[in-house]
């Protein structure tokens, strides 16, 4: 293995399933970044929603293209830290890998239908994708999806822990649990990795600076208006409401910061760089372009500053640091995802469309269930192998998460017609 591999022990480093390397001299996470970048779960995440629904314009994200740019930002975090730059890339590029047709709205949707089985929750979806959905390897007469390496799985999990009262994100099913102990074997209970400690930074940085590019192009955001009124208003409300920065375990060691998101927008607005128009000419584009790498950038290197300040100068890797962001920082990172929720999740009449995609889900989930016969051949043949009525609900979720924010119309219109 190469000297990067050679940082992590045999432990971190193992599969579940025992495999030989084709290609001796590439780092067993390097394997584990191929395999990633090669699956089917990947590719479909191009006609997945990120914040705009796919195909709505050429120029938002998707889910694919939101993934790439966390990958490369988790990339560059990984060699400022002396972490594998390979593992982190891997955790960055599965992290959204269950998420379900139409974003967020869709996995509520999916939750509310599976609650009978543990819920759905994305996160969860991710795992079981790479470790038994995923077309790769089979061991002991099943799938073992993808078999990635025990660390290249721990650095792709979020929320370590099955479903919890009180707790919304989780990111096991109960039916995983084997290959989930298996990953978690020697991990501190309920602690989050390092390497998945930066998936989940570079994902905040990545979608908080993104989405508000994504609303001032598509003219959902009008930069002046932040300045005052009702938008700005609306902004400090959706803040002050409950964090929207979700990685609640970045935090900055012995300090209580009062959050101020009234002085975290006011920074930004001053930055000289902050858009105060757009006129979509293309000045205009490379000067929002230039404020994005700003933005990317002032994160990166303040959290990278104070956790090597945490920790010194060695490398940093599973369980021996956290990643430490400061109050600040994380204040401008809710603010900026506030600013996209209000301008693209708030806009007007967005409401009935969202209703409309979560009665599509829910439709398509009860016919497949009542007509299991139109399920796709994989899965029509667990649904037949399904032990339980639990199971093979499993299985219809399974169907329906998988599909693109295209398929899902064009299952119903297709092979469902009159049955939902």
């Amino acid at each position: 293995m190469s000297s990067k591999t050679n940082q992590y022990d045999q432990h971190a480093v193992a599969r579940w399933a025992p495999e030989h390397p084709v290609r001796p001299g590439r780092s067993e996470f390097a394997r584990d970044r191929a395999r990633v970048l090669h699956s089917a779960a990947l590719r479909r995440l191009a006609a997945k929603t990120q914040v705009v629904v796919a195909g709505e314009g050429d120029f938002p994200r998707t889910r694919l293209t939101h993934s790439l740019e966390v990958a490369q930002i988790g990339r560059e975090l990984g060699l400022a830290f002396g972490t594998d730059p390979d593992l982190v890339e891997v955790g960055c590029l599965s992290h959204d890998l269950g998420h379900p047709p139409f974003g967020h709205n869709g996995e509520a949707a999916l939750d509310e239908f599976a609650v009978s089985i543990g819920g759905f929750e994305g996160n969860a979806q991710t795992f079981r994708i790479l470790t038994r959905l995923e077309a790769k390897t089979f061991w002991g007469g099943r799938s073992v999806g993808l078999n990635l390496t025990r660390a290249s799985l721990d650095a792709s999990t979020k929320y370590p822990w099955p479903r919890r009262e009180g707790m919304r994100k989780f990111g096991v099913y109960a039916q995983d649990e084997p290959a989930f102990s298996w990953m978690r074997k020697g991990a501190p209970e309920q602690a989050v990795c390092f390497e998945a400690q930066l998936m989940d930074f570079a994902d905040d940085v990545a979608y908080s600076v993104h989405d508000v590019e994504d609303a001032i192009h598509g003219a959902y955001l009008d930069p002046v208006s932040l300045q005052q009124g009702e938008i700005r208003e609306a902004v400090l409300l959706a803040t002050k409401e409950g964090p929207s920065f979700t990685g609640t375990r970045l935090y900055q060691p012995g300090t209580n910061i009062p959050r101020d998101p009234e002085a975290a927008l006011d920074r930004l607005l001053a930055l000289p760089l902050w858009t105060t128009s757009f006129s979509f000419t293309l000045q205009d584009f490379a000067k929002l372009k230039a404020l994005t790498s700003y933005l990317i950038g002032r994160f990166v290197r303040s959290t990278v500053g104070a956790t090597r300040k945490e920790y010194g100068d060695g490398k940093l890797m599973r369980y021996n640091a956290n990643l430490i962001v400061l109050s600040p920082m994380r204040e401008e990172i809710e603010v900026l995802k506030a600013l996209a929720h209000v301008a693209i999740r708030q806009r007007p009449n967005i409401e009935a469309e969202r209703a409309q995609q979560r009665e599509l889900i829910t439709g398509l989930a009860g016919a497949l269930v009542a007509n299991p016969e139109k399920l796709e051949p994989i899965y029509r043949e667990w649904f037949a192998a399904a032990v339980d009525d639990n199971e093979r609900m499993r299985v219809v979720v399974d169907q329906v998460a998988s599909l693109t924010d295209y398929s899902v119309v064009n299952f119903m219109k297709r092979d469902l017609a009159g049955l939902a």
